[in-house]
């Protein structure tokens, strides 16, 4: 069964401008743990104290999800992480020869320093769950990968997470996720290394979550994701559009609770200031809303002729708008809301005219609005729609 890690409050708070409250981060926590997360990565404490407290927190809640801290390969962000009561480690450091060169490090002095910083933190706490990054991963030499996943693993890493940091893959080319997640499995099993295998998929190309499914289908064991795809530049592979896949094309987890991810997208939305795009997949406004007047009428008749995953899975339910593109069914539904049953066709038609000359201007109708046509149109038949 594959394992969901939400970096919400890391790489998410990467995003320009967002920054939560303690209370807001263990809110956030405490939803994404409801919901069924596996893994929670609350923060790099080497950023500052506030990130440190905050992770301290988090860590005391007793969460079913492992609670997780973001490392680089320095003993002093070790310390920080294990004080802050973690039980899951993200420790990255880039093998490229490019960054290398940059740091004047070769490979070997890297390597080693890598493995030294990972036997330390399992000597200090042999329980912790420890994942190994080669930051930008699918960019630098393989044989470097291989080389320093290796030894991480030999270490004492127990996940070598393949990060894609500038979102340079494409599914179905040489430069797919698939190939990879395959070839590296297959490399490290060579010498007899079975690491768990996480990705975490940069959206820059529009591709992170078409990335994660092709991992998802290599094998990959972890996948990160972040609500609204929260993250650096363009983000990452946004949660609730994953776990809907994957529960409704794959069969995976029944446990999560979808019905919770509007809740955890209103708080996070609200908190970070940054509005849920309206067509975003399953939290979007739009997402179960139908439109078109042959939409509309099909959808009435039968929401499966328009909708491929079921809204009442994720606390939604099917929406008719009101506006420019309705037709006679669309109003007639709409009437029927408000308490009309049976409408005339010359009220349809009247409601109509005056629903499509206020979607012209760039509104839909709601149900109080449509009221008031209803009332303007109709001032003695519908007493009850008075202001």
């Amino acid at each position: 069964m594959i394992k969901i890690l939400d970096t919400t409050l890391r790489e998410g708070e990467q995003t320009p401008g967002v920054y939560f409250d303690l209370h807001i981060k263990t809110a956030i926590a405490e939803m994404l743990d409801r919901i069924g997360v596996d893994i929670i990565e609350a923060g790099h404490p080497a950023v500052s104290v506030d990130i440190k407290n905050a992770i301290v927190q988090i860590s005391s809640l007793g969460t079913k999800a492992k609670i997780g801290a973001h490392a680089r390969s320095v003993k002093k962000d070790i310390d920080l992480a294990l004080d802050c009561g973690v039980n899951f480690l993200g420790v990255f450091f880039c093998v490229a020869d490019e960054r290398l060169n940059h740091i004047d490090q070769n490979l070997h002095q890297a390597v080693d320093n890598i493995s030294r910083i990972i036997a330390y933190a399992k000597e200090k706490k042999p329980g912790l769950k420890i994942r190994y990054t080669p930051e930008d991963t699918v960019r630098s030499k393989w044989e470097n990968v291989i080389s320093a996943s290796a030894e991480a693993v030999r270490a004492g890493a127990d996940i070598i997470s393949v990060a894609d940091t500038t979102g340079y893959m494409i599914p179905g080319t040489d430069r797919s996720f698939y190939t990879y997640i395959h070839r590296l499995r297959s490399e490290l099993g060579k010498q007899n290394l079975f690491p768990l295998i996480a990705v975490h998929c940069h959206n820059d190309r529009g591709l992170a979550l078409a990335n994660a499914l092709d991992s998802y289908r290599a094998g990959a064991d972890i996948i990160d994701a972040s609500v609204m795809g929260f993250g650096e530049r363009a983000g990452i592979v946004d949660l609730a559009s994953l776990l809907a896949v994957l529960h409704s094309d794959f069969d995976e987890s029944s446990s999560w609770e979808l019905d919770l991810l509007p809740d955890l997208y209103k708080c996070v939305s609200h908190y970070s200031g940054i509005p849920v795009p309206v067509h975003f997949p399953v939290t979007g406004k739009n997402a179960f809303t139908h439109c078109a007047g042959i939409h509309t009428q099909a959808a009435l008749k039968n929401p499966i002729h328009y909708q491929s995953l079921s809204p009442g899975l994720f606390g939604r339910q099917t929406e008719i708008t009101l506006d420019h593109m309705s037709g006679r069914a669309t109003i007639a539904y709409a009437l029927e809301k408000i308490g009309i049953q049976c409408p005339s066709n010359e009220l349809i038609y009247s409601v109509l005219a005056k629903v499509k000359e206020v979607g012209r201007l760039g509104r839909t109708v709601d149900l109080d609005e449509l009221k008031y046509i209803v009332r303007l149109l109709n001032p003695n038949q519908y007493p009850e729609f008075l202001l």
